[in-house]
């Protein structure tokens, strides 16, 4: 599973996240198979069908030992540099532009009010776009809700179901490589839980 090699990354450039701490999520870990609420008409998928298959996401870091490098160096600068720009124009997969799709992932508020959360990322893993570096942009779904959700807060986890759309769009937390207009969202649960 592809995302394991994000995961091994943010281990190495991320600090702790102690305002997170109190999560049941580690930093780096993925959403592993879970039962999906029933959602009929929508295809589920997960964050690997959103990478085209011969897509690289690690390419910029080979030849690179990330061991040698520390903050302040001008190599780990211009390092990430390079990984911003590659991550930030990652393909995305034509494939899914106007399918109808569920996908669970974490949330990253873009607007919160007193209706509640109508926009906001969908990220691969725990602690991703709140801390840099953030994903690659095929690997953030920015979300628009139909209605307002209620109790969705920095790192909930969710199944959010809707049309997607291979559309870029710009957030202070990172660039997203699709759109997901949700019909239907419902919480994530861990399996046995």
């Amino acid at each position: 599973m592809r995302p394991a090699l994000f995961t091994l990354l943010i281990l190495a450039l991320t600090p702790c996240f102690s305002d997170l701490a109190s999560a049941q999520y580690k930093v780096g870990e993925t959403l592993q198979s879970a039962p999906a609420p029933k959602a009929g008409g929508f295809r589920e998928i997960n964050f690997d069908a959103l990478m085209p298959a011969d897509w690289d996401p690690m390419a910029v870091f080979k030849g690179v030992d990330l061991g040698k490098l520390q903050d302040g160096d001008p190599r780990a600068n211009q390092l990430m540099e390079k990984v911003r720009a590659a991550w930030d124009n990652a393909p995305v997969e034509p494939k899914l532009n106007g399918q109808s799709v569920r996908i669970a992932g974490f949330v990253v508020p873009l607007d919160s009010g007193k209706d509640g959360l109508k926009e906001f990322l969908l990220v691969p893993y725990f602690g991703a776009c709140i801390h840099t570096p953030p994903p690659p942009s095929n690997q953030i779904i920015h979300v628009v809700s139909d209605k307002p959700l209620k109790n969705v807060q920095m790192m909930s986890t969710l199944w959010v179901s809707g049309r997607m759309q291979t559309v870029s769009t710009d957030s202070p937390f990172g660039k997203a490589g699709y759109k997901l207009s949700a019909q239907q969202t419902a919480p994530y649960e861990r399996a046995g839980k």
